[in-house]
Protein backbone atom coordinates (compact mmCIF):
# COMPACT_ATOMS: atom_id res chain seq x y z
CA UNK A 1 0.00 0.00 0.00
CA UNK A 2 1.40 3.03 -1.03
CA UNK A 3 2.54 5.98 1.89
CA UNK A 4 -0.48 8.79 2.43
CA UNK A 5 2.68 11.27 2.17
CA UNK A 6 5.56 11.50 0.27
CA UNK A 7 8.33 13.56 2.23
CA UNK A 8 11.01 15.49 -0.01
CA UNK A 9 13.77 18.48 1.30
CA UNK A 10 12.18 21.65 1.11
CA UNK A 11 8.23 20.73 1.39
CA UNK A 12 5.85 17.17 2.02
CA UNK A 13 3.49 16.15 -0.28
CA UNK A 14 0.44 14.54 1.27
CA UNK A 15 -1.59 12.04 -1.57
CA UNK A 16 -3.86 9.68 0.63
CA UNK A 17 -6.87 11.51 -1.03
CA UNK A 18 -5.14 11.34 -4.81
CA UNK A 19 -5.53 8.48 -7.56
CA UNK A 20 -2.34 8.42 -8.52
CA UNK A 21 0.46 8.99 -6.35
CA UNK A 22 3.77 10.51 -6.37
CA UNK A 23 6.19 8.69 -8.51
CA UNK A 24 9.91 8.86 -10.25
CA UNK A 25 8.62 9.56 -13.89
CA UNK A 26 6.69 12.49 -12.51
CA UNK A 27 9.45 13.60 -10.80
CA UNK A 28 12.44 13.59 -13.04
CA UNK A 29 9.42 15.93 -14.95
CA UNK A 30 9.54 18.21 -12.65
CA UNK A 31 13.35 18.07 -12.36
CA UNK A 32 14.21 18.48 -15.70
CA UNK A 33 11.35 20.89 -17.44
CA UNK A 34 13.11 23.93 -18.14
CA UNK A 35 11.09 26.56 -15.87
CA UNK A 36 14.13 29.06 -14.75
CA UNK A 37 13.54 32.31 -15.87
CA UNK A 38 10.11 31.55 -16.41
CA UNK A 39 7.45 34.14 -14.74
CA UNK A 40 4.13 32.25 -15.27
CA UNK A 41 4.10 28.30 -15.18
CA UNK A 42 0.75 26.41 -15.46
CA UNK A 43 0.51 22.28 -13.89
CA UNK A 44 -1.90 21.02 -16.18
CA UNK A 45 -3.36 17.94 -13.66
CA UNK A 46 -1.85 18.71 -11.25
CA UNK A 47 -3.21 15.68 -8.88
CA UNK A 48 -1.15 15.78 -5.50
CA UNK A 49 0.47 19.34 -6.62
CA UNK A 50 4.06 17.88 -7.51
CA UNK A 51 4.99 19.23 -10.41
CA UNK A 52 3.92 22.48 -9.64
CA UNK A 53 5.71 22.56 -6.27
CA UNK A 54 9.06 21.44 -7.78
CA UNK A 55 8.61 24.31 -10.31
CA UNK A 56 8.46 26.50 -7.31
CA UNK A 57 11.19 25.29 -5.49
CA UNK A 58 13.48 25.72 -8.60
CA UNK A 59 12.49 29.21 -10.19
CA UNK A 60 12.10 31.42 -6.78
CA UNK A 61 10.32 34.22 -8.40
CA UNK A 62 7.66 32.53 -10.53
CA UNK A 63 3.76 32.30 -10.46
CA UNK A 64 2.47 28.74 -10.59
CA UNK A 65 -1.05 28.27 -11.62
CA UNK A 66 -2.15 24.73 -11.22
CA UNK A 67 -5.21 22.91 -13.04
CA UNK A 68 -6.96 19.50 -11.26
CA UNK A 69 -10.48 18.50 -12.27
CA UNK A 70 -10.65 15.24 -9.70
CA UNK A 71 -12.15 17.57 -6.48
CA UNK A 72 -10.47 15.01 -3.74
CA UNK A 73 -7.22 15.60 -5.57
CA UNK A 74 -7.62 19.32 -5.91
CA UNK A 75 -8.49 19.56 -2.15
CA UNK A 76 -5.56 17.93 -1.37
CA UNK A 77 -2.64 19.53 -3.61
CA UNK A 78 -4.53 23.05 -2.45
CA UNK A 79 -3.51 22.13 1.07
CA UNK A 80 0.16 21.05 0.13
CA UNK A 81 0.16 24.03 -2.25
CA UNK A 82 -0.91 26.20 1.69
CA UNK A 83 1.66 23.85 3.88
CA UNK A 84 4.77 24.95 1.32
CA UNK A 85 7.05 27.22 1.72
CA UNK A 86 5.68 29.46 -1.28
CA UNK A 87 2.23 29.15 -0.82
CA UNK A 88 1.88 32.71 -1.98
CA UNK A 89 3.34 32.12 -5.80
CA UNK A 90 0.73 29.30 -6.07
CA UNK A 91 -2.60 29.09 -6.93
CA UNK A 92 -5.35 26.09 -7.81
CA UNK A 93 -8.16 25.92 -10.04
CA UNK A 94 -9.99 23.36 -9.27
CA UNK A 95 -12.53 23.11 -12.72
CA UNK A 96 -12.15 21.69 -16.43
CA UNK A 97 -9.47 23.04 -18.22
CA UNK A 98 -12.02 23.97 -20.82
CA UNK A 99 -13.24 26.21 -18.08
CA UNK A 100 -9.66 27.85 -17.32
CA UNK A 101 -9.49 28.41 -21.24
CA UNK A 102 -12.80 30.06 -21.17
CA UNK A 103 -11.72 32.65 -18.94
CA UNK A 104 -8.63 33.46 -20.97
CA UNK A 105 -6.30 33.37 -18.42
CA UNK A 106 -2.86 36.16 -18.96
CA UNK A 107 -0.44 33.70 -21.46
CA UNK A 108 2.10 31.41 -19.63
CA UNK A 109 5.67 31.26 -20.19
CA UNK A 110 6.14 27.02 -19.21
CA UNK A 111 2.91 24.63 -19.52
CA UNK A 112 4.05 20.88 -17.33
CA UNK A 113 1.60 18.29 -18.25
CA UNK A 114 1.67 14.55 -16.91
CA UNK A 115 -1.50 13.86 -18.84
CA UNK A 116 -3.95 11.07 -18.79
CA UNK A 117 -2.40 7.93 -20.63
CA UNK A 118 -2.87 3.79 -21.54
CA UNK A 119 -5.51 5.01 -24.05
CA UNK A 120 -5.94 1.05 -25.54
CA UNK A 121 -4.98 -0.68 -21.93
CA UNK A 122 -7.37 -2.59 -19.90
CA UNK A 123 -9.00 0.36 -17.66
CA UNK A 124 -8.92 0.08 -14.40
CA UNK A 125 -12.30 -0.88 -11.49
CA UNK A 126 -10.97 2.37 -9.38
CA UNK A 127 -12.53 4.94 -11.60
CA UNK A 128 -10.40 7.62 -10.23
CA UNK A 129 -7.74 6.23 -11.37
CA UNK A 130 -9.19 5.10 -14.38
CA UNK A 131 -9.85 8.90 -14.95
CA UNK A 132 -6.14 10.00 -13.78
CA UNK A 133 -4.55 7.56 -15.83
CA UNK A 134 -6.37 7.05 -19.32
CA UNK A 135 -7.14 10.14 -21.75
CA UNK A 136 -10.66 10.29 -22.60
CA UNK A 137 -12.89 12.81 -24.72
CA UNK A 138 -14.60 13.96 -21.30
CA UNK A 139 -11.64 14.17 -19.13
CA UNK A 140 -8.84 15.67 -21.19
CA UNK A 141 -7.67 14.66 -24.75
CA UNK A 142 -4.65 15.06 -26.42
CA UNK A 143 -5.81 17.37 -29.00
CA UNK A 144 -7.42 19.46 -25.98
CA UNK A 145 -4.24 20.14 -24.51
CA UNK A 146 -1.92 21.02 -27.17
CA UNK A 147 -4.83 23.44 -28.54
CA UNK A 148 -4.65 24.94 -25.06
CA UNK A 149 -1.30 25.09 -25.33
CA UNK A 150 -0.81 26.89 -28.25
CA UNK A 151 -3.59 29.19 -27.60
CA UNK A 152 -2.20 30.04 -24.00
CA UNK A 153 2.01 30.02 -24.18
CA UNK A 154 4.05 33.04 -24.85
CA UNK A 155 5.72 33.04 -28.38
CA UNK A 156 8.50 31.62 -26.77
CA UNK A 157 6.61 29.75 -23.97
CA UNK A 158 7.57 25.85 -23.79
CA UNK A 159 5.11 23.03 -23.09
CA UNK A 160 6.58 19.90 -20.97
CA UNK A 161 5.12 16.53 -21.33
CA UNK A 162 5.95 13.74 -19.70
CA UNK A 163 4.23 10.08 -21.70
CA UNK A 164 4.82 6.62 -22.95
CA UNK A 165 6.57 6.24 -25.77
CA UNK A 166 3.27 4.94 -27.99
CA UNK A 167 1.03 7.51 -26.60
CA UNK A 168 4.03 10.56 -27.27
CA UNK A 169 3.99 9.60 -30.72
CA UNK A 170 0.04 9.68 -30.38
CA UNK A 171 0.40 13.41 -28.71
CA UNK A 172 3.29 14.58 -31.27
CA UNK A 173 0.57 14.50 -34.28
CA UNK A 174 -1.46 16.38 -32.04
CA UNK A 175 0.53 19.02 -30.79
CA UNK A 176 2.00 19.27 -34.61
CA UNK A 177 -1.97 19.92 -35.74
CA UNK A 178 -2.09 22.67 -33.06
CA UNK A 179 1.45 24.09 -34.13
CA UNK A 180 3.86 22.91 -31.69
CA UNK A 181 6.83 20.85 -32.48
CA UNK A 182 9.54 18.90 -30.50
CA UNK A 183 12.31 21.07 -29.24
CA UNK A 184 13.93 18.67 -26.44
CA UNK A 185 13.58 14.52 -25.68
CA UNK A 186 14.54 12.73 -22.68
CA UNK A 187 14.23 9.26 -23.21
CA UNK A 188 13.56 7.57 -19.49
CA UNK A 189 15.42 3.85 -19.45
CA UNK A 190 15.10 1.80 -15.71
CA UNK A 191 18.82 0.95 -17.36
CA UNK A 192 20.74 1.61 -20.21
CA UNK A 193 19.80 -1.60 -21.58
CA UNK A 194 15.95 -1.85 -20.92
CA UNK A 195 13.22 -0.63 -23.27
CA UNK A 196 12.33 2.93 -23.44
CA UNK A 197 10.17 3.72 -20.22
CA UNK A 198 8.56 7.46 -20.81
CA UNK A 199 9.75 10.43 -23.10
CA UNK A 200 9.49 13.73 -21.51
CA UNK A 201 9.49 16.21 -24.65
CA UNK A 202 9.85 20.14 -24.61
CA UNK A 203 7.65 21.32 -26.95
CA UNK A 204 7.82 24.74 -28.77
CA UNK A 205 6.62 26.72 -31.96
CA UNK A 206 9.34 26.10 -33.92
CA UNK A 207 9.61 22.92 -36.30
CA UNK A 208 13.01 21.14 -36.84
CA UNK A 209 15.07 18.05 -35.63
CA UNK A 210 14.44 17.52 -31.39
CA UNK A 211 18.20 17.09 -29.09
CA UNK A 212 17.54 14.03 -27.66
CA UNK A 213 19.21 12.55 -24.40
CA UNK A 214 19.03 8.88 -23.00
CA UNK A 215 18.80 8.40 -19.28
CA UNK A 216 18.73 5.53 -17.52
CA UNK A 217 17.53 5.50 -14.03
CA UNK A 218 19.95 2.80 -12.45
CA UNK A 219 23.29 1.81 -12.18
CA UNK A 220 23.35 -1.23 -14.98
CA UNK A 221 24.01 -4.28 -12.71
CA UNK A 222 22.67 -2.29 -9.19
CA UNK A 223 19.45 -0.52 -7.75
CA UNK A 224 21.58 2.56 -7.16
CA UNK A 225 20.61 5.76 -9.03
CA UNK A 226 22.73 6.84 -11.96
CA UNK A 227 25.50 10.01 -11.25
CA UNK A 228 22.72 11.87 -13.89
CA UNK A 229 20.09 10.95 -11.91
CA UNK A 230 21.23 11.88 -8.79
CA UNK A 231 22.03 15.21 -9.91
CA UNK A 232 18.59 16.47 -10.86
CA UNK A 233 16.78 14.78 -7.92
CA UNK A 234 19.02 15.83 -5.34
CA UNK A 235 17.94 19.25 -4.39
CA UNK A 236 14.07 16.51 -3.94
CA UNK A 237 15.38 12.94 -2.22
CA UNK A 238 15.52 13.32 1.26
CA UNK A 239 18.17 9.91 0.06
CA UNK A 240 20.08 11.48 -2.01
Amino acid sequence: MANSYFQFKQFRIEQGACAMKVCTDACVLGAVAAVTGAARILDIGTGTGLLALMAAQRNPTATIEAVELDAAAATQAAANFGASPWAARLRLHALPLAQLAAAHPQPFDHIICNPPFFRHALRSPDARRTSARHAADDTLSFAELARFATNFLTPAGRLSVLLPPPEMHEFEREAATAGLFPATRLVLRHRATSKPLRHIVEFGRRSGVPEEQELPLHEPDSEAYTAWFQARLGPFYLAL
